[in-house]
């Protein structure tokens, strides 16, 4: 006689064993038509599974992330199905969920190709409409492995190998077609739906390992909606528009060569849109009391052992051995040397809270298969900032710092900003005692805020707990970018110490804090949040002067000069082309502003204004001119 507790609190008893789909049956039979999964004890379960003993239960539907997720994880099961019925011979691997859809990888000779995607859609959805009825059954291993290899499935029987003996082998049967699988999986295959694409194919190799075979990996997207579906799709084809890769190509930004891989190249304009940054931030960071330091990026291995960043990112850090036979280390942060410019003096409480700040380069080994124009790179540049302070001032001093960084995404045009918080995991330095404290400090601060936040178990640093700072751009995709962190252990692991009232040393309480993260990659993420059209106050080429003819050259010059003595950037396109030819170059370049000069616009003192994205001309007093976009040359929070 099972009683099931529902999320709410209420109680159901039964008399008898029950599956999920009768629970749910009990609540309601419209949640019983909706229902796509239920926890058991926190557990995922197929809605057959069999509840024999009290326990708590939730219900899933496709408008919940664990019901949407078994959508899409049944479509990856009907792609592979509809493969091996369309290509026989081709053997499946593995197909997990992944964001906003899912993949599959195959063994197969023959590439596959978009003709190939369309057959294979319509077959997955003949197989939807056959509605093959879904069932999970537990199998002896050997007999298992035996099985998959008669059929030739060598890469399923060698994952079942090495699955842990005290694991059980679940095989889900869609109809006859069968598969390795946790799961849970849909009651039949006709609860899928159709609203799903297989967006392309690429390579990748079994297991993530470059040692072996290659296989060909179909992505997918599926959905609970036909709309759901359209959004997405239109959210990747703006996505593709936006890529920051081909608008920093077109604006003349960077590039990227095979001689650095993962190292940015940083062309004029790209580098003056880095320097307006740094400036930037710079200033409010000079406001909020913070002190710029520098620290170097090679430092002997022995103090990346203290650290502990040696254990944990060693294999990833880029390592040279001097003729006297000492390792040393290019840094993957500037936590330990901000630690070592600390030390330097006798440090008293009454100096705490005592800010610095570093926008340290730093270097981390990425694999190249990884790399992401700039958003995953092997050498960035952080905007770090480390925080010492006592235990009383932890909770205060995380609050400025969540605001500083909301102030600043607000300025750069980022008002939606939630708040991940990451608790201690499993790898990590420090007892559990101050493991608890750092946590209730930081948490303190999150709830402070009164913005939301999720909390990821954890996932925090392997010194201290964390924020997360994830940004919603203007297409709705979420950016993980700054990142907030109390450290109880690397200053005492270092030999930090300040004077505390009582006249004896303490080990000071060390808050690590970025607000962009990366710049390379923060400016990724600005390219493609503003397709390439920047405010005006931080766009690296603000405008362009364009004589209509060479006896105008002087006065755009002089025009030019004085939008720089204004402290605006500015050019003047003197190449003997034609003008329309030249507009349109600038435009696609994204100036915000191109000035037209001609004998009117010297005649009055002025220029003629054309805007980017726009048809229409405003002449305007150059004075007036000057006034009017200097007051725009500033963030709206400065």
């Amino acid at each position: 006689m099972p009683t099931i507790t529902l999320p709410d609190g209420n109680n159901l008893e039964f008399q008898n064993k029950v599956t999920g789909l009768e629970v749910a049956e009990k609540i309601s039979k419209s949640l019983a038509k909706q229902a796509m999964v239920i926890s058991v004890d926190g557990e995922l379960k197929d809605l057959d599974f069999l509840i024999e003993k009290n326990c708590s239960v939730k219900i899933f539907t496709s408008k919940n992330k664990e019901g949407l997720e078994t959508i899409r994880h049944d479509t990856a099961h009907i792609l592979a199905m509809a493969v091996q019925e369309i290509f026989p011979g081709t053997q499946v691997t593995i197909g997990p969920v992944i964001e906003n859809g899912f993949y599959y990888d195959f063994a197969r000779k023959e590439p596959f190709t978009e003709d190939d995607l369309k057959k294979i859609e319509f077959k997955m959805k003949e197989i939807i409409d056959r509605d093959e009825k879904t069932k999970r059954e537990v199998w002896d291993r050997d007999k298992a492995i035996k099985h998959f290899k008669k059929k030739g499935e060598l890469y399923k029987a060698e994952l079942i190998e090495s699955i842990p003996e005290n694991e059980e082998v679940s095989i889900y049967f869609h109809g006859k077609w069968h598969d390795l699988c946790r799961g849970p999986h849909l009651s039949s295959t006709g609860k899928i739906g159709k609203f799903f694409k297989l967006t392309k194919v690429a390579g990748a190799y079994w297991r993530g390992d470059s040692n072996n075979e290659m296989l060909q990996r179909i992505y997918g997207t599926s959905w609970a909606s036909q709309k759901d579906l359209d959004d997405y799709l239109k959210r990747i084809e703006e996505a593709e528009k936006r890529d920051h890769r081909k608008l920093g190509k077109e604006m003349d930004l960077f590039h990227f060569r095979e001689e650095s891989p993962g190292s940015v190249f940083w062309h004029e304009k790209g580098w003056a849109l880095f320097q307006k940054l740094i400036d930037y931030m710079r200033m409010k960071q000079d406001i909020a009391g913070y002190k710029e330091i520098n620290t170097p990026e090679v430092l002997d291995r022995t103090l990346w052992e203290k650290s502990g960043h040696w254990e944990k990112f060693g294999a990833n850090m880029y390592t040279s051995t001097t003729p006297d036979e000492k390792i040393f280390a290019i840094k993957p942060m500037n936590c330990p040397g901000c630690v070592e410019v600390f030390k330097q003096g006798l440090k008293s409480y009454k100096d705490l809270p005592l800010k610095m700040s570093e926008f340290g380069k730093v270097h981390r080994y990425e694999p190249s298969g990884a790399l992401h124009g700039l958003l995953r790179v092997r050498a960035f540049t952080q905007d770090d900032a480390h925080i010492f302070c006592t235990e009383d001032q932890i909770t205060k001093e995380c609050l400025i710092v969540t605001n500083l960084i909301l102030e600043i995404y607000k300025d750069l045009g980022f008002d939606n900003v939630i708040l991940k918080y990451s608790d201690r995991p499993d790898l990590r330095v420090g007892d559990d005692s101050v493991w608890d404290k750092a946590e209730t400090a930081l948490l303190e601060a999150v709830k402070a805020t009164k913005l939301e936040y999720s909390i990821n178990k954890g996932e925090g640093a392997f010194y201290g707990p964390k924020i997360e700072f994830v940004l919603r751009d203007a297409i709705g995709r979420d950016w993980q970018c700054g990142t907030l962190q109390v450290d109880f252990n690397l200053p005492g692991r270092l030999g930090a110490s300040y004077i505390d009232k009582d006249g004896l040393k303490k080990v000071p309480v060390m808050l690590h804090r970025a607000l962009f993260g990366s710049l390379e990659r923060f400016i990724g993420i600005l390219i493609e949040n503003y397709a390439g059209k920047f405010p005006f106050w931080i766009s690296p080429l603000q405008t362009v002067v364009i004589p209509i003819s060479e006896e105008f050259d002087d006065y755009a010059t002089k025009v030019s000069n004085k939008i720089k003595k204004a402290g605006m950037s500015s050019i003047v396109d003197l190449k003997k082309l034609n003008l329309n030819y030249k507009i349109r170059d600038h435009s696609l370049a994204k100036v915000p502003l191109l000035l037209i000069c001609g004998k009117k616009e010297v005649d009055s003192n002025s220029v003629t204004i054309r805007r980017l994205d726009s048809n229409k001309q405003e002449n305007m007093d150059l004075d007036l001119f000057l006034k009017t976009f200097s007051a725009l040359n500033k963030a709206s929070s400065n």
